[in-house]
């Protein structure tokens, strides 16, 4: 497993990662996390872990673009269940539920690609593949002769 990911978040609003040893955006943050790169998000001046606040605020420029993922409904019924007497209960359910919904998706893309395999479309995807590659081939073999000679 790869090695946290330390993140610091300074006073000007701005990301330094600590591993690059440079800025970043927002952006690159979700995309760590679409990469499954564990990182923690620590403020500079307090030191508090704000990684939280960090995912929310992705979270909220994905709901303002494009087609958002949570309706108002689901909104509403997020803010009723931060009382006391049900947040517990729900945030089991909520981690329950999106851990399945994971899991449903692996298997579901497995059994695309086992029920792929073998077929005419399996046979001109690897076809397709070969054909990238050689291009890249050609490409770089191209670009080889057009260096100046020392």
């Amino acid at each position: 497993m790869a090695e946290e990911r330390i993140i610091k978040k300074y006073p000007n609003r701005r990301l330094y990662d600590t591993t690059q040893s440079c800025y970043i955006t927002l952006s690159d943050v979700r995309d760590l996390v679409l990469a499954e790169t564990p990182f923690k998000v620590i403020d500079r001046q307090s030191s508090d872990d704000i990684t939280r606040s960090i995912l929310l605020q992705i979270i909220m420029e994905q709901e303002s673009g494009g087609q958002p993922l949570f309706s108002a409904d689901i909104l509403e019924q997020f803010i009723r269940n931060y009382s006391d007497a049900t947040r517990k209960g729900f945030m089991e359910y909520m981690e329950q539920s999106v851990g399945l919904f994971t899991s449903q998706q692996s298997a579901m893309q497995e059994q695309m690609h086992k029920v792929l395999t073998g077929t005419p479309l399996d046979a001109w995807m690897k076809v397709g593949e070969q054909n990238v590659q050689t291009w890249q081939k050609m490409q770089e073999s191209i670009m080889g002769t057009l260096k100046p000679k020392k």
